[in-house]
């Protein structure tokens, strides 16, 4: 099996705890589909600092990350498949970028 990272980009952590637990529900659900394919269930991202080949640094970017997932899949096309049932995907607050992490 290869292994994919999924990569969050959007979505927003609800203010009112109703609306957090039921969204904490929703990934929890969406993870539950997944079983044992999540390999490292990873989590929210704190705001990104990016430091270029000059030295330079740089809070945020263009398309700052919000988490992280690692799975495990056949291939990517189930990997994408996968990607189709995050919450943010679905209420459409984000997206996840799928790639494979290569082994060396």
């Amino acid at each position: 099996m290869a292994r994919f990272a999924f990569v969050y980009h959007g979505g927003k952590a609800p203010e009112d705890p109703a609306e957090q637990e039921r969204v904490m529900g929703e990934w929890g659900a969406w993870y539950g589909d997944m079983g044992a394919a999540v390999v490292d269930g990873g989590g929210p991202a704190g705001k990104s600092t990016t430091v270029s080949a000059s030295g330079a640094v740089e809070d945020g970017g263009a398309n700052p990350v919000s988490g992280l997932t690692i799975v495990e899949a056949a291939d990517k096309a189930a990997a994408v498949e996968m990607a189709k049932g995050c919450p943010m995907v679905k209420d459409g607050s984000g997206s996840v970028e799928v790639a494979e992490i290569l082994q060396m």
